[in-house]
């Protein structure tokens, strides 16, 4: 039977069953490449830093443009798909994402770097719901739930993974590996569209969806006022942090009035939601401090080659992939809170080791095994946060919940990237002007203890988060009975 153009199909099919395997991989690979590379830059920083004559500040918008974008118009993307079909805006995200890949690759300056970063966030907000979308639509309800569940364990697992392909290509590729990590998005983009193009029989949208363009640019200057406010030294600081405040605000009021909004704020009066959200935000905004630091104090200040740092996070990637399974069951067995409190507790464990032995310089014999800590908790609490947001939402409202949460653990990131770096730059200490910083190509034990230093109270602040979320996840996650569905015994 001849295939059916994916813009002229029944819409009543989505795929062929035995073609459903083919629609997830060409989800799991485009959402892949978009989580991977808001992890695989971090080792990659150092180099970047020394190949475009970056700043600090310039190196963290390198992914503060690109998690900006993502995060405030992820649930953009999600609404763009239900008026277009999500194939049509899938796909057309796919393109993009790998358009904007080619200009990183070719980037000359920082500047053009970060601009096609924001290209690339904005295609990965078209991509990451895009992909959960058409997973619903191929997969029936009694099999939506695994699939999308050998998703969500790709998906992190690339997320962690991402250091460890930077690694194996910046030792490979030289002066030009950096660029080898934004340019290997092509190949895998263009097998994701091949996919979609070949598989998918048809692509329904709902020109009556609306989509909340208010909202998404009130997310977008709110959060993009916050992200500049922190990471520049201006007097104008305290002016762009109170116009960031206004807009925000404005976008949570907006949202409570607005016909179509793309944030519900009722969501928000369920305590288990709350609490899994919040918990979710602390964990996320704390490992991803560790994840982008920790590269460039053991490449730029511990003097370790790209692909020997990669053996910090291949660990944490393999854990999280072994333990996924096992502990969704436990989360069914005993509720999601106890296991996102020790998860959260033992992650926090690991970043005041990682703190208190950052100017030992013993790679395998303390950071290693700490980082297999931090695996080991990130394997309690990926999926139970999960199960906690989605049981805890209503059935009619599943994707706005999951959407939420997505978009939360983007902005986590973000504004971990920002404040962290001001940590950093503080806890270094750059009263002389001639003074290397955080993150730069360096000898000399003064510059290895200033980042040792900074480095520690980066991470002491991430065990603050990390520990918060732990205590709010047994005040609000204490019951086995969440969002008014019991967890069976």
């Amino acid at each position: 039977m001849a295939k059916v153009p994916i813009f002229m199909a029944d819409p009543a099919l989505v795929c062929r069953p035995q073609h459903r395997k083919m629609i997830l991989w060409a989800a799991i690979l485009a959402s892949g490449m978009g989580f991977m590379d808001g992890s695989v830059t971090a080792i990659a920083m150092p180099a970047i830093r020394v190949a475009l004559d970056g700043t600090l500040a310039q190196v963290q918008w390198v992914n503060l443009a690109y998690l900006l974008a993502l995060s405030s118009l992820v649930l953009v993307g999600g609404a763009a798909g239900d008026r277009f079909g999500p194939a049509r805006v899938f796909g057309a995200g796919i393109v993009l994402f790998v358009s904007a890949s080619l200009g990183c690759a070719i980037a000359a300056t920082a500047g053009q770097l970060i601009a096609a970063r924001a290209l690339q966030g904005i295609a990965a907000a078209l991509m990451v719901p895009g992909s959960m979308a058409i997973i619903g639509r191929a997969y029936p309800p009694d099999q939506r739930g695994r699939a999308l569940g050998f998703w969500a364990a790709a998906a992190t697992a690339t997320t962690t993974f991402g250091p460890v392909l930077g690694g194996a290509l910046l030792t490979w590729g030289g002066d030009s590996g950096w660029r080898l990590i934004f340019a290997l998005n092509l190949p895998l983009g263009a097998i994701a569209f091949w996919l979609l193009w070949r598989f998918s029989l048809h692509d329904a949208g709902n020109p009556d969806a609306p989509i909340d363009a208010f909202g998404a640019v009130m997310a977008s200057v709110g959060l993009g006022l916050m992200a500049y406010a922190i990471t520049t030294d201006s007097e104008n600081t305290l002016w762009f942090g109170g116009a960031s405040a206004v807009a925000l605000i404005g976008f949570v009021v907006w949202q409570s009035i607005a016909p179509h909004p793309m944030l519900p704020i009722s969501l928000f009066f369920n305590r288990a939601f709350s609490t899994a959200n919040l918990a979710t935000f602390f964990v996320y905004a704390a490992f991803t401090g560790i994840l982008f630091y920790l590269p460039m104090l053991l490449i730029s200040a511990w003097g370790m080659a790209e692909m020997a740092v990669t053996a910090a996070f291949l660990p944490v990637s393999l854990i999280i992939a072994a333990m996924s399974a096992p502990v969704g069951v436990w989360a069914d067995r005993v509720g999601p809170g106890p296991l996102i409190a020790a998860g959260s507790a033992l992650l926090g464990l690991s970043q005041i080791g990682l703190g208190v032995t950052a100017g030992l310089h013993a790679f395998w014999s303390l950071t290693l095994p700490l980082m297999c800590l931090t695996g080991v908790g990130l394997g309690l609490l990926v999926a139970p946060l999960t199960v906690a947001v989605m049981t805890a939402a209503p059935e009619t409202v599943q994707g706005a919940a999951s959407g939420i949460n997505n978009a939360l653990a983007r902005v986590a990131s973000l504004v971990a990237i920002a404040v962290m770096g001001r940590i950093a730059a503080a806890g270094y200490g750059q009263a002389d002007d001639l003074a290397p910083g955080f993150g730069a190509a360096a000898t000399g034990a003064a510059h290895s203890a200033a980042s040792a230093s900074a480095f520690a109270q980066v991470c002491s602040a991430a065990a603050v988060l990390s520990f918060v979320a732990a205590g709010l996840s047994i005040w609000g996650l204490r019951d086995r009975k969440v969002g008014g569905v019991k967890t069976p015994p």
